[in-house]
């Protein structure tokens, strides 16, 4: 817990310093030291609101907006830096002749108004609207050989709900409603559902009265997060439902001229034996399958894309990256911390997606919606 926090502080001044620069070059200079001074006071306020929130005895709401708030507040302030960074990149490329610093600011004082009102714009709306603001993807699974049982077949997933602080029951049974409503024939959720003890047994319940709105029920691989909480809880609370948990383990969904399987994997836990693991689960998993069936690999960690492939997969339904959480165009913005980041990839004859989640730890998103992503497999 200590590595973390000094990471988010590190995280934090990094923010705060580029938003410091920032304001230098598009305030006036008589106004410029008190700007920063109350840049300087408020930031180190909302830091002391962070580090002291765990021990505030304050009603979940209020702690649910003001760090929803916060971090609006932070994240304007980083874009304003890289506003004003990337304007100034911009004019330094497309000038034949470089301007003096005293002109060049000049310039940027012109629209001085414009960046903190942009920043502020686009950190409300990434903290307030994207970050709820569920779309559905389509996405068209091309198969070769297969029969009329197979053809229109629908796979829904969602990922990443993270119920807790930011994600509560209700909006839960929202997302649920939103995913019946697509007509997918079948529920896959590609872990870190289940990250609150305190909800999580209701959530398997509520989840549970769902299996019946999808003809071929619901489907569900661990992920990171139900095994940092009280993993013998969820595990317990999911068997006493009809959803199908699938933990190193495939199912035989559909019999036919291709038949079809749901296959899963845990996540492998510690992170020190993650590719020992990763292996064997995904032998466990997919090896011995008759050839010509068609596979279909829930596994919350993109990098078991690579494994499936090796197997001949169809298709590997993953999350855990949260595509960043922050993208343009669809290409995520933040650094490449995973392989496979968001969207889909094709490994061989594999088809992989990465869900960008449809929960947070961190509440916001920006150029990265949750959703639920629909495949549909198509005869090629």
């Amino acid at each position: 817990m200590l590595f973390f926090w000094l990471i988010l502080l590190a995280v934090l001044g990094t923010v705060a310093g580029l938003a410091w620069w920032a304001m230098g070059a598009v305030v006036p200079g008589g106004r410029l030291s008190k700007c920063r001074s109350w840049l300087l006071l408020v930031d180190v306020a909302s830091i002391a609101l962070l580090l002291a929130g765990p021990r505030l005895s304050l009603p979940v709401e209020m702690k649910r907006s003001g760090l929803i708030l916060l971090s609006i507040f932070w994240m304007a302030q980083l874009i304003f830096g890289v506003l004003v960074a990337l304007l100034r990149m911009v004019r330094f490329v497309l000038q034949r002749q470089p301007e003096s610093p005293d002109m060049e600011r000049r310039r940027l004082l012109r629209g001085a108004a414009l960046y903190p009102l942009l920043a502020a714009a686009a950190g409300a709306y990434g903290g307030l609207v994207e970050r709820t603001a569920t779309v559905v993807r389509e996405i068209p699974v091309p198969l070769p050989g297969i029969g009329p049982e197979l053809e229109g077949f629908r796979i829904a997933q969602i990922s990443d709900i993270h119920l807790g602080l930011f994600f509560h029951l209700d909006e839960l049974e929202r997302l649920l409603e939103q995913a019946a409503a697509t007509g997918a024939t079948v529920l896959a959720v590609t872990g870190d559902l289940f990250d609150d003890n305190e909800q999580n047994v209701a959530a398997a319940e509520l989840l549970d009265r769902y299996t019946g709105r999808f003809p071929r029920g619901i489907w569900f691989c661990y992920g990171n997060h139900e095994h940092f909480r009280d993993l013998r809880q969820t595990k317990a609370a999911l068997a006493r439902t009809s959803i199908h948990v699938l933990e190193n383990e495939r199912s035989l969904l559909l019999d036919g001229a291709r038949p079809l399987y749901f296959a899963g994997v845990d996540y492998p836990m510690p992170r020190t034996a993650f590719a020992e693991k990763e292996q064997d689960f995904t032998a466990r998993a997919l090896g011995g399958l008759a050839p010509g069936a068609v596979t279909v690999l829930l596994a919350h960690h993109p990098d078991f894309i690579d494994d499936a492939a090796e197997y001949g997969t169809d298709l590997v339904l993953s999350g855990h990256t949260h595509g960043g959480q922050i993208g343009f165009l669809g290409v995520p913005l933040v650094p490449p911390v995973f392989k496979y980041m968001r969207g889909v990839y094709r490994v061989g004859r594999t088809l992989g997606y990465v869900h960008p989640g449809n929960g947070s730890w961190f509440p916001f998103r920006l150029g990265c919606p949750p959703e639920i992503a629909v495949f549909t497999l198509r005869r090629a």
